[in-house]
Protein backbone atom coordinates (compact mmCIF):
# COMPACT_ATOMS: atom_id res chain seq x y z
CA UNK A 1 0.00 0.00 0.00
CA UNK A 2 1.28 3.43 -0.95
CA UNK A 3 0.39 6.48 1.16
CA UNK A 4 -1.39 9.28 -0.73
CA UNK A 5 -2.98 12.61 0.19
CA UNK A 6 -6.63 12.02 1.02
CA UNK A 7 -7.62 15.09 -1.01
CA UNK A 8 -6.07 13.47 -4.10
CA UNK A 9 -8.93 10.96 -4.24
CA UNK A 10 -10.82 12.06 -7.35
CA UNK A 11 -14.11 13.81 -6.68
CA UNK A 12 -13.50 14.32 -2.95
CA UNK A 13 -13.03 17.71 -1.27
CA UNK A 14 -12.48 18.17 2.47
CA UNK A 15 -12.66 21.39 4.45
CA UNK A 16 -12.49 22.51 8.07
CA UNK A 17 -13.84 25.50 9.94
CA UNK A 18 -13.38 26.16 13.64
CA UNK A 19 -13.45 28.65 16.47
CA UNK A 20 -10.17 28.10 18.29
CA UNK A 21 -11.12 30.29 21.26
CA UNK A 22 -14.42 28.50 21.86
CA UNK A 23 -12.77 25.15 20.99
CA UNK A 24 -15.29 23.74 18.55
CA UNK A 25 -15.55 23.24 14.80
CA UNK A 26 -16.77 21.15 11.90
CA UNK A 27 -15.37 19.17 8.98
CA UNK A 28 -17.09 18.60 5.63
CA UNK A 29 -16.42 15.88 3.04
CA UNK A 30 -17.93 16.86 -0.33
CA UNK A 31 -18.57 14.80 -3.45
CA UNK A 32 -20.16 17.03 -6.09
CA UNK A 33 -21.23 14.15 -8.34
CA UNK A 34 -22.67 12.25 -5.40
CA UNK A 35 -21.19 9.27 -3.61
CA UNK A 36 -22.85 6.01 -2.69
CA UNK A 37 -22.96 6.06 1.09
CA UNK A 38 -23.50 3.71 3.99
CA UNK A 39 -23.32 4.19 7.74
CA UNK A 40 -22.95 2.10 10.88
CA UNK A 41 -23.75 3.60 14.29
CA UNK A 42 -22.38 1.62 17.25
CA UNK A 43 -22.23 4.04 20.17
CA UNK A 44 -25.08 4.32 22.67
CA UNK A 45 -25.44 8.12 22.45
CA UNK A 46 -25.42 9.12 18.76
CA UNK A 47 -26.32 12.47 17.23
CA UNK A 48 -26.93 12.09 13.49
CA UNK A 49 -28.76 13.51 10.47
CA UNK A 50 -30.13 11.72 7.37
CA UNK A 51 -28.84 8.30 8.37
CA UNK A 52 -32.23 6.65 7.72
CA UNK A 53 -31.87 7.74 4.10
CA UNK A 54 -28.84 5.46 3.78
CA UNK A 55 -30.88 2.32 4.43
CA UNK A 56 -30.62 0.27 1.20
CA UNK A 57 -34.44 0.03 0.95
CA UNK A 58 -34.83 3.81 0.64
CA UNK A 59 -34.87 5.83 -2.58
CA UNK A 60 -31.91 8.22 -2.72
CA UNK A 61 -28.69 6.31 -3.36
CA UNK A 62 -26.10 9.09 -3.37
CA UNK A 63 -25.07 11.80 -0.93
CA UNK A 64 -23.26 15.03 -1.76
CA UNK A 65 -21.60 15.69 1.60
CA UNK A 66 -21.01 14.28 5.05
CA UNK A 67 -20.45 16.66 7.96
CA UNK A 68 -18.58 15.83 11.15
CA UNK A 69 -19.21 18.43 13.83
CA UNK A 70 -18.66 19.41 17.41
CA UNK A 71 -21.38 21.10 19.44
CA UNK A 72 -23.39 18.01 20.34
CA UNK A 73 -26.89 18.06 18.78
CA UNK A 74 -26.58 21.83 18.26
CA UNK A 75 -23.79 21.10 15.77
CA UNK A 76 -26.21 19.46 13.34
CA UNK A 77 -27.03 23.03 12.26
CA UNK A 78 -23.71 23.15 10.36
CA UNK A 79 -25.28 20.88 7.75
CA UNK A 80 -27.66 23.68 6.75
CA UNK A 81 -24.71 25.83 5.69
CA UNK A 82 -23.37 22.94 3.63
CA UNK A 83 -26.76 22.56 1.95
CA UNK A 84 -26.83 26.27 1.12
CA UNK A 85 -23.33 26.18 -0.36
CA UNK A 86 -24.10 23.18 -2.55
CA UNK A 87 -27.50 24.42 -3.71
CA UNK A 88 -25.90 27.70 -4.81
CA UNK A 89 -23.69 25.60 -7.08
CA UNK A 90 -26.59 23.53 -8.45
CA UNK A 91 -25.39 20.38 -6.67
CA UNK A 92 -27.96 17.94 -5.33
CA UNK A 93 -30.84 15.57 -5.98
CA UNK A 94 -32.97 16.99 -8.81
CA UNK A 95 -36.57 17.56 -7.67
CA UNK A 96 -37.60 19.72 -10.62
CA UNK A 97 -37.82 23.17 -9.05
CA UNK A 98 -34.32 22.93 -7.54
CA UNK A 99 -31.63 20.46 -6.58
CA UNK A 100 -31.67 19.29 -2.97
CA UNK A 101 -28.18 18.52 -1.63
CA UNK A 102 -28.18 15.27 0.34
CA UNK A 103 -26.09 16.00 3.42
CA UNK A 104 -25.54 13.49 6.22
CA UNK A 105 -24.01 14.41 9.54
CA UNK A 106 -22.77 13.12 12.88
CA UNK A 107 -21.80 15.14 15.94
CA UNK A 108 -19.60 14.78 18.99
CA UNK A 109 -19.94 16.29 22.46
CA UNK A 110 -17.42 19.07 23.17
CA UNK A 111 -19.59 21.53 25.12
CA UNK A 112 -17.62 21.00 28.34
CA UNK A 113 -14.29 22.00 26.79
CA UNK A 114 -14.56 25.57 25.54
CA UNK A 115 -17.43 28.05 25.41
CA UNK A 116 -20.62 25.96 25.35
CA UNK A 117 -22.54 28.95 23.97
CA UNK A 118 -20.58 28.77 20.70
CA UNK A 119 -21.48 25.83 18.45
CA UNK A 120 -20.89 24.95 14.81
CA UNK A 121 -23.77 26.62 12.98
CA UNK A 122 -24.95 27.31 9.44
CA UNK A 123 -22.28 29.97 8.94
CA UNK A 124 -19.48 27.67 10.07
CA UNK A 125 -20.72 24.85 7.85
CA UNK A 126 -20.69 27.20 4.86
CA UNK A 127 -17.17 28.35 5.77
CA UNK A 128 -15.95 24.75 5.88
CA UNK A 129 -17.24 24.29 2.30
CA UNK A 130 -15.43 27.43 1.13
CA UNK A 131 -12.23 26.12 2.70
CA UNK A 132 -12.71 22.75 1.01
CA UNK A 133 -12.45 24.52 -2.35
CA UNK A 134 -9.83 27.15 -1.49
CA UNK A 135 -7.44 25.37 0.89
CA UNK A 136 -5.93 22.22 -0.59
CA UNK A 137 -3.81 21.24 2.40
CA UNK A 138 -5.41 19.74 5.50
CA UNK A 139 -3.60 18.91 8.73
CA UNK A 140 -3.96 16.49 11.61
CA UNK A 141 -4.69 17.93 15.02
CA UNK A 142 -6.98 20.45 16.66
CA UNK A 143 -8.90 21.48 13.57
CA UNK A 144 -12.46 21.15 12.32
CA UNK A 145 -14.56 18.65 14.24
CA UNK A 146 -11.48 17.77 16.30
CA UNK A 147 -10.91 21.29 17.67
CA UNK A 148 -12.51 20.56 21.04
CA UNK A 149 -11.96 16.81 21.06
CA UNK A 150 -10.53 15.17 24.18
CA UNK A 151 -9.60 11.61 25.13
CA UNK A 152 -9.78 9.70 28.42
CA UNK A 153 -12.57 11.17 30.53
CA UNK A 154 -13.23 8.31 32.92
CA UNK A 155 -12.08 10.52 35.88
CA UNK A 156 -13.59 13.69 34.44
CA UNK A 157 -12.45 16.27 31.88
CA UNK A 158 -9.72 17.69 34.14
CA UNK A 159 -7.74 14.44 33.68
CA UNK A 160 -8.36 14.11 29.93
CA UNK A 161 -5.88 14.90 27.14
CA UNK A 162 -6.35 16.40 23.70
CA UNK A 163 -7.92 14.36 20.94
CA UNK A 164 -8.17 15.80 17.46
CA UNK A 165 -8.83 15.28 13.77
CA UNK A 166 -6.86 12.67 11.84
CA UNK A 167 -6.43 11.87 8.13
CA UNK A 168 -4.79 9.02 6.26
CA UNK A 169 -5.13 7.50 2.77
CA UNK A 170 -3.50 4.78 0.68
CA UNK A 171 -3.50 3.48 -2.88
CA UNK A 172 -3.44 -0.22 -3.82
CA UNK A 173 -3.26 -0.60 -7.59
CA UNK A 174 -6.08 1.62 -8.85
CA UNK A 175 -7.99 1.42 -5.55
CA UNK A 176 -7.83 4.46 -3.26
CA UNK A 177 -9.02 4.42 0.35
CA UNK A 178 -8.88 7.24 2.90
CA UNK A 179 -10.33 8.13 6.27
CA UNK A 180 -10.99 11.27 8.29
CA UNK A 181 -11.83 10.91 11.97
CA UNK A 182 -12.55 13.17 14.94
CA UNK A 183 -11.26 11.32 18.02
CA UNK A 184 -13.17 12.27 21.16
CA UNK A 185 -13.59 9.00 23.04
CA UNK A 186 -14.44 8.27 26.66
CA UNK A 187 -11.66 5.69 26.84
CA UNK A 188 -7.96 5.62 25.98
CA UNK A 189 -6.34 5.50 22.54
CA UNK A 190 -3.95 2.58 22.12
CA UNK A 191 -1.40 1.91 19.39
CA UNK A 192 -2.58 -1.55 18.22
CA UNK A 193 0.93 -2.42 17.05
CA UNK A 194 2.42 -2.17 20.54
CA UNK A 195 -0.51 -2.09 22.97
CA UNK A 196 0.86 1.20 24.32
CA UNK A 197 -1.59 3.86 25.54
CA UNK A 198 -0.74 6.96 23.51
CA UNK A 199 -3.57 9.20 24.77
CA UNK A 200 -5.92 8.75 27.70
CA UNK A 201 -6.93 9.54 31.24
CA UNK A 202 -4.13 10.83 33.45
CA UNK A 203 -3.37 9.93 37.05
CA UNK A 204 -3.89 12.45 39.86
CA UNK A 205 -0.52 14.17 39.44
CA UNK A 206 -0.86 13.98 35.63
CA UNK A 207 2.43 12.22 35.09
CA UNK A 208 1.19 8.99 33.50
CA UNK A 209 -1.85 7.29 32.00
CA UNK A 210 -4.00 5.31 34.43
CA UNK A 211 -5.63 2.81 31.99
CA UNK A 212 -9.35 3.57 31.82
CA UNK A 213 -10.34 -0.09 31.56
CA UNK A 214 -8.82 -0.82 34.98
CA UNK A 215 -10.72 2.10 36.50
CA UNK A 216 -13.96 0.82 34.99
CA UNK A 217 -13.34 -2.68 36.35
CA UNK A 218 -12.76 -1.29 39.83
CA UNK A 219 -16.06 0.62 39.59
CA UNK A 220 -18.19 -1.94 37.76
CA UNK A 221 -21.26 -1.14 39.91
CA UNK A 222 -21.00 2.66 39.54
CA UNK A 223 -23.82 3.93 37.28
CA UNK A 224 -22.63 7.56 37.20
CA UNK A 225 -23.59 9.42 34.04
CA UNK A 226 -20.33 9.92 32.13
CA UNK A 227 -21.93 11.89 29.30
CA UNK A 228 -19.42 14.70 29.64
CA UNK A 229 -17.74 14.97 26.28
CA UNK A 230 -17.53 11.86 24.13
CA UNK A 231 -18.04 10.25 20.69
CA UNK A 232 -15.68 9.43 17.83
CA UNK A 233 -17.01 10.02 14.30
CA UNK A 234 -15.42 9.15 10.96
CA UNK A 235 -15.81 9.06 7.21
CA UNK A 236 -14.17 6.46 4.97
CA UNK A 237 -13.77 7.66 1.37
CA UNK A 238 -12.91 5.43 -1.58
CA UNK A 239 -13.04 5.32 -5.35
CA UNK A 240 -14.54 1.82 -5.19
CA UNK A 241 -17.84 0.96 -6.90
CA UNK A 242 -20.30 0.01 -4.14
CA UNK A 243 -24.01 -0.33 -3.48
CA UNK A 244 -25.50 1.26 -0.36
CA UNK A 245 -25.60 -2.18 1.27
CA UNK A 246 -21.93 -2.75 0.47
CA UNK A 247 -20.95 0.70 1.74
CA UNK A 248 -22.80 -0.07 4.97
CA UNK A 249 -20.90 -3.35 5.29
CA UNK A 250 -17.60 -1.51 4.88
CA UNK A 251 -18.63 0.89 7.67
CA UNK A 252 -19.50 -2.11 9.82
CA UNK A 253 -16.14 -3.80 9.22
CA UNK A 254 -14.27 -0.55 9.79
CA UNK A 255 -15.61 -0.25 13.33
CA UNK A 256 -12.89 -2.81 14.10
CA UNK A 257 -10.48 0.14 13.92
CA UNK A 258 -12.32 1.75 16.83
CA UNK A 259 -12.18 -1.49 18.81
CA UNK A 260 -8.46 -1.93 18.15
CA UNK A 261 -7.43 1.62 19.03
CA UNK A 262 -9.93 2.80 21.67
CA UNK A 263 -10.43 1.03 24.99
CA UNK A 264 -13.25 0.82 25.64
CA UNK A 265 -15.08 1.66 22.40
CA UNK A 266 -18.82 1.88 21.65
CA UNK A 267 -19.83 2.67 25.23
CA UNK A 268 -23.26 3.95 26.23
CA UNK A 269 -21.68 7.40 26.52
CA UNK A 270 -20.15 7.45 23.01
CA UNK A 271 -22.07 7.99 19.76
CA UNK A 272 -19.47 6.22 17.61
CA UNK A 273 -20.46 6.51 13.93
CA UNK A 274 -18.69 5.69 10.66
CA UNK A 275 -19.85 6.72 7.17
CA UNK A 276 -18.45 5.22 3.95
CA UNK A 277 -18.54 7.31 0.74
CA UNK A 278 -17.74 5.59 -2.57
CA UNK A 279 -17.28 7.45 -5.86
CA UNK A 280 -17.77 4.37 -8.06
CA UNK A 281 -14.57 4.16 -10.14
CA UNK A 282 -13.01 0.77 -9.31
CA UNK A 283 -14.37 -2.76 -8.87
CA UNK A 284 -13.27 -4.28 -5.58
CA UNK A 285 -13.79 -7.23 -3.28
CA UNK A 286 -15.80 -5.95 -0.31
CA UNK A 287 -13.92 -7.99 2.28
CA UNK A 288 -10.58 -6.71 1.01
CA UNK A 289 -11.86 -3.13 0.98
CA UNK A 290 -13.11 -3.48 4.55
CA UNK A 291 -9.72 -4.80 5.64
CA UNK A 292 -7.88 -1.91 3.99
CA UNK A 293 -10.33 0.69 5.33
CA UNK A 294 -9.90 -0.66 8.85
CA UNK A 295 -6.13 -0.33 8.64
CA UNK A 296 -6.41 3.18 7.19
CA UNK A 297 -8.80 4.34 9.91
CA UNK A 298 -6.53 2.92 12.62
CA UNK A 299 -3.67 5.07 11.32
CA UNK A 300 -5.92 8.15 11.06
CA UNK A 301 -6.96 7.71 14.71
CA UNK A 302 -3.33 7.44 15.81
CA UNK A 303 -2.39 10.54 13.80
CA UNK A 304 -5.26 12.50 15.34
CA UNK A 305 -3.76 12.18 18.83
CA UNK A 306 -0.06 11.84 17.91
CA UNK A 307 0.15 14.65 15.37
Amino acid sequence: MKEINITDIKGIKIGNAQNFEARTGCTVVICEEGATCGVDVRGGAPGTRETDLLNPVNLVDKVHAVVLSGGSAFGLDASCGVMQFLEERNIGFDVGVTKVPIVCSAVLFDLMVGDYRVRPDKKMGYEACVNAYEIKRIENGKFGAGTGATVGKILGPEYAVDGGLGFYAVKVGELEVGAVVAVNCLGDVVDPRTGEIIAGALNEDKTAFIDSTKVMLSRYNDRTNLFSGNTTIAVVVTNARLTKAEATKVSSMTHDAFARTMRPAHTMFDGDTIFTMATGEVEVDISTLGMIATSVLEEAIIRAVRR
